[in-house]
């Protein structure tokens, strides 16, 4: 069995077991693997009750790894997710007793009822994968994710994300209401107990790391390259975006395009991978001007008009 296949017969056992919990959101889970198999963090924005914490759950449950949830505060302190030194009366010294970031998958529920300081203690394990306390730099678990949560429509008590943490994850996705005949089935099977209590692991931790390196192989056309550049440097000139997509944007495109590929039995990338990512990847990372604020200008519809104005690359000869 070929690597790409590896890696996509792992996408679905992992995909079918998850969509046991959350129905009907076969996109959304699709994106969640993709972030895992590329290393990336994961933010979903959503409003209360549409399974944001039991996606979270799940992925952890079916891969066996250890899961941790940090319920943001307001008077949340960043020690209280990093880990603190503790002084050890009987050996006399200082012993560092490991915060719950210390997982492999963590879930930082409603991210930004945090203040900035404690959300700024996360920024250094999404991008180095390491923690920094009293001096003493301590390695993030292999592998390692951080889904985040937080809800759109509720202002008072919250701290908006800042452009460098918002920057950290690599996809943003929206769980949405399930359709009618999804919500039946989940009122179904919930008449008795959870479904996330019935589910098994179905890969390990090894098995993920190794998709993960597989990943990388697949092939990227410098014309797709191009075409993810053209996508950037678009956002930057846009005139009702004040502050275009990052070069950890590009980055952000260029791998999960990889992973989706590999996901769909493919050794190479199309430019559909790029137009199905795009909004995923982008839209978060952009900021929109305030005279376009003024207009209901939404950054996720930009990134769809880019999608449609910027060319796509045709196929040449090898």
């Amino acid at each position: 069995m070929s690597d790409i296949q590896i890696v996509q017969t792992l996408a679905q056992k992992i995909s079918a077991n998850v969509e046991r919990v959350i129905l009907g959101k076969h996109n959304e889970v699709e994106l969640a693997l993709i972030a895992l198999l590329c290393q990336g963090h994961l933010l979903i924005e959503d409003v209360p009750g549409v399974g944001k914490t039991m996606l979270t759950r799940a992925l952890a449950k079916s891969l066996g790894c250890s899961f941790k949830r940090i319920q943001f505060t307001p008077d949340m302190l960043p020690t209280d997710v990093t880990g603190v030194s503790v002084f050890n009366q009987k050996s006399r010294e200082f012993e560092f007793r490991p915060g719950p970031v210390h997982a492999q998958i963590v879930l930082t529920d409603e991210i930004n009822r945090a203040t900035p300081k404690t959300q700024s203690a996360l920024l250094e394990c999404m991008e180095e994968r390491q923690v920094t306390v009293d001096g003493i730099t301590y390695p993030m678990p292999q592998p390692f994710l951080v889904m985040a949560t937080q809800n759109p429509i509720e202002y008072e008590g919250t701290f908006p994300l800042p452009e460098a943490q918002l920057d950290r994850f690599m996809l943003r996705l929206h769980l949405g209401y399930p359709a009618p005949q999804d919500e039946m089935a989940m009122l179904d099977a919930q008449q008795f107990a959870h479904p996330i209590d019935q589910i098994d692991q179905v890969a390990r931790a090894d098995e993920l790391t190794h998709a993960q390196r597989a990943v990388k192989d697949v092939y990227i056309d410098a014309l797709v390259k191009e075409y993810i550049l053209a996508l950037i440097e678009a956002t930057r000139k846009h005139p009702d975006i004040y502050l275009g997509a990052s070069p950890r944007g590009s980055l952000a495109l260029y791998k999960t395009a990889q992973a989706r590929a590999a996901i769909q039995g493919r050794a190479y990338v199309i430019p559909d991978d790029i137009k199905a990512l795009a909004g995923a990847a982008l839209a978060h990372r952009l900021i929109v001007s305030p005279a376009a604020r003024l207009k209901n200008v939404d950054a996720r519809a930009v990134v769809d008009e880019l999608l449609h104005s910027v060319a796509v690359p045709g196929s040449r000869a090898a």
